[in-house]
């Protein structure tokens, strides 16, 4: 398997299992999510599925999600 990092085409995430806010519209303009081995969380745009995605600590998200919600 490909070295996941940064960057990496979404496309070759095959195992992920993409998932979208419920909240999110149907036009497809929405931010998706995967969660993979070793704690980490993959994250893509949905117009573009095989494009680059932004890898981070599962940490980093749950920091964001907090910081979103009490925004």
């Amino acid at each position: 398997m490909t070295k996941i990092r940064n960057g990496t085409p979404a496309g070759l995430l095959g195992a992920a299992r993409w998932g979208k806010s419920s909240y999110s519209g149907a036009v497809g303009n929405c931010v998706e999510l995967a969660w993979l081995a070793g704690g980490h969380v993959a994250v893509r745009n949905s117009r573009d599925p095989n494009g680059p995605a932004l890898i981070h600590a599962h940490t980093g998200i749950e920091a964001l999600v907090a910081a979103v919600k009490n925004w």
